[in-house]
């Protein structure tokens, strides 16, 4: 048995032990729109899969679209018989959910570092990123903050209500960032970060934001870019798992009020060497304007990643500091990438424009590519906000211009794979013709 089985093995064992009242644990891992599927295993299954039995789920769920569907792409789906595909247990994921009826666990799941990778698994494509820029001697420190919005459990016409906040049980409707909101919704957002911890995710600052009921919680810098994309999915999940036992819904939608700002998904980003040298402040800090350029001249490409649905596009543009351009600067909350003010050991780049409700583990693959290409292509990007407010790179607000930007891009298909960019703007452009067909329908409504 090798050591990563004993690993695991272990792992098992010990939840076991420690949580005897556990039947079952779920098994998890997220497809192309950023949602959770997977199976629901007993946990004598589970030691046995720990041991090295085998561990496969149809490949076709990470195919699934925003709403659910299932579109025929290339040879998938309904040419190939929807295949299982071997998976993985993410070791050091196996943890208990508290926000569950029934005792549980949870478990992440992944096909990449299998002998058979799913090229268009968004783990897997995270994953040959960082394994190509850790063959160059790159590491990569990663942080993720999250935006998100606190609703009424109850929904009116099928559109989110304002929140009752936990001491008057008054509706909040005010947009302000008050500090006192913090402590009006103190048990809800305890229990968010205590049920992180649980998680095993890293959480830090909390924020009231400016929308009614809209906060940020931010993660730690992690040097496993993997992990941290594993934290902000995990997140997700149980932010809106923990809202509900107080009588909210929490929703990583991009714009569910047209009123209100949006919520973004925002991501540092610094970069090593092998021997924990700051890459980019090297030659004054051409390196970090290099990393700059390459994130917004791939941007207009890579924006089905960054906005991968119609809702995403409503944000852009609409309030102060979410972007209507592709624009950069020096701590300027109104720019794609920020340069936060740092020390020279922690020099970093803040990426703000995609949404919170973007697929982590792509946004950080393409924003690792941006970088990457930056690098070596080492041009020096447009003026900063700082010096020109009109600064700044169109990029595409309609859904089907941006993935055939995607699609017939060659820094793109380089970067992430060509059978996954093909899948996924498949993926994208049936999306948006179902999108159409709901709203002539009157059928539509926004998945909180």
């Amino acid at each position: 048995m090798n050591a990563t089985r004993v690993e695991l093995l272990d792992e098992v064992r010990q939840f076991r032990q420690a949580h005897p009242e556990v039947r079952f644990v779920d098994l998890i891992c997220l497809d192309i729109p950023g949602h959770f599927y997977g199976k629901r295993y007993p946990i004598e299954m589970l030691e046995k899969v720990a041991a090295g039995s085998a561990l496969k789920l149809p490949q076709n769920c990470v195919l699934l679209g925003a709403q659910g569907g299932l579109y025929e792409i290339g040879d998938y789906c309904f040419h190939d018989g929807d295949p299982d595909a071997p998976r993985r247990l993410i070791p050091g994921t196996l943890k208990l959910v508290n926000w569950e009826r029934q005792p549980l666990g949870q478990m992440l799941i992944s096909s990449d570092g299998t002998e058979a990778p799913i090229e268009f698994e968004p783990r897997e494509v995270l994953a040959r990123v960082v394994q190509r820029l850790a063959a160059r001697g790159i590491r990569p420190v990663v942080a993720f903050e999250l935006e998100f919005y606190l609703f009424d459990k109850a929904l009116k016409d099928g559109l989110p209500q304002y929140p009752r906040d936990d001491l008057s049980g008054d509706a909040d409707d005010q947009p302000n960032m008050h500090i006192e909101r913090l402590s009006r919704f103190a048990d809800v957002l305890g229990d968010i970060t205590e049920t992180a911890r649980l998680q095993g995710i890293d959480t830090t600052v909390i924020t009231a934001e400016i929308g009614p009921g809209q906060f940020e919680i931010n993660f730690s810098h992690n040097t496993d870019p993997l992990q941290a994309a594993d934290w902000s999915a995990l997140f997700c999940r149980l932010t809106r798992g923990v809202a509900l036992k107080y009588g909210h819904r929490a929703s990583f939608m991009a714009k569910p009020y047209l009123q209100y700002p949006g919520s973004g998904m925002h991501i540092h980003v610094s970069l090593y060497d092998e021997a924990g040298d700051n890459l980019l402040t090297r030659d004054e800090q051409r390196p970090l304007r290099h990393a700059v350029a390459g994130c917004l001249s791939l941007l207009p490409e890579l924006m089905p990643i960054y906005a991968p649905n119609h809702n995403s596009y409503r944000r852009f543009g609409a309030q102060v500091n979410s972007a209507s351009q592709a624009s950069w600067g020096f701590e300027d909350r109104d720019a794609c990438v920020r340069i936060p003010e740092s020390d020279a050991r922690n020099l970093r780049l803040e990426f703000r424009l995609p949404g919170a409700d973007a697929n982590p583990y792509l946004v950080l693959a393409a924003l690792l590519t941006s970088i990457e290409q930056g690098l070596d292509a080492k041009i020096e990007p447009i003026a900063p906000l700082n010096d020109d407010r009109e600064s700044g790179v169109d990029f595409p607000k309609d859904m089907l211009d941006a993935v055939r930007r995607m699609q017939t891009s060659e820094r793109v298909v380089a970067g992430l794979g060509s059978e996954f960019v093909m899948v996924y703007c498949e993926n994208k452009r049936q999306d948006h013709l179902a999108f159409m067909h709901d709203i002539n329908a009157r059928e539509y409504r926004w998945y909180l």
